[in-house]
């Protein structure tokens, strides 16, 4: 499937910013599951930004912005096809160590209530123990926007009972971790159906199960992911797997906007 995306993120500001300097992780990047076609991303001298691959293997744009006076716009946009492996991504070639996805952060630690989804998962060792933990993630944890922040941890979550996209992956990884599985954030887009509105962006969590390698669990909609989903960027967590990540020098009162389009396109003709 051939998959259209726009990704516009404005940024306003009450008063003019001295420079802005931002980690853009919003380049996807190609593997069996998903090839880009084509991408780019616009933004004030972006041709100038240090391009390099961050420990968990995202491309990174370091982009510097000096003297914004009213707002600043920073869209990717671009055309991915996917394939439907059922969620198995693999074994990549990536320089960092599995061991590291591990290691639980102030977003991923876990309380009582994870450890006790954890135990739903057995040893971790089969495809079948995550579905579980997937399915009793979503009992536990209604889907509902606008209870939970994105600082929120997956503790914190838990405990409301209600969340996102975001707060089912922490809970997720969490559990799964704490088992001794490797698990790790990833950031994405998903198209939807006709008439649903896209979503800012998508998470979903994958963990190492060997020997088919790392398989993803999109916990907000209980299944595997898809030729639906695009993979963006991967992390720890959603700190370390942001699509945009930076600091401002002045500036106030920020107002953040952010469009999403996802589209399917339109497959070429063979020749």
């Amino acid at each position: 499937m051939r998959i259209a995306v726009s990704h516009s993120t404005h940024y306003r500001y009450d008063t003019s910013v001295s420079q802005s300097v931002q980690h853009l992780r919003l380049t996807p990047f190609s593997y069996p599951a998903q090839t880009v076609l084509d991408w780019h991303i616009d933004a004030p001298g972006i041709d100038k930004a240090l391009s390099y691959e961050d420990a968990f293997g995202n491309k990174v744009h370091l982009a510097t912005f000096d003297r914004i006076q009213n707002g600043l716009t920073i869209t990717a946009h671009g055309t991915i096809e996917t394939q439907d492996t059922h969620g198995i991504v693999g074994n990549l070639d990536e320089t960092m160590p599995s061991r590291v996805y591990l290691r639980q952060t102030d977003l991923t630690k876990t309380n009582p209530a994870i450890r006790k989804l954890a135990a739903r998962a057995g040893d971790g060792t089969e495809i079948a123990d995550f579905h579980t933990l997937m399915q009793a993630v979503r009992e536990e944890v209604a889907y509902k926007v606008g209870i939970t922040e994105t600082h929120m941890s997956a503790a914190e979550a838990i405990t409301i009972g209600e969340g996102v996209c975001q707060d089912h992956a922490h809970i997720f990884v969490s559990a799964a971790r704490h088992i001794g599985v490797p698990a790790r954030y990833v950031a994405g887009y998903l198209l939807l159906e006709e008439g649903d509105d896209s979503e800012a962006h998508h998470a979903w969590a994958e963990v190492l199960i060997e020997p088919l390698g790392w398989v993803g669990f999109d916990v907000s909609n209980g299944i595997s992911p898809t030729d639906h989903h695009i993979r963006l960027s991967v992390g720890l967590d959603s700190r370390s797997a942001a699509p945009i990540r930076g600091v401002r020098w002045g500036g106030s009162d920020e107002a953040l906007d952010v469009e999403v389009q996802v589209t399917k396109a339109a497959q070429q003709q063979q020749q």
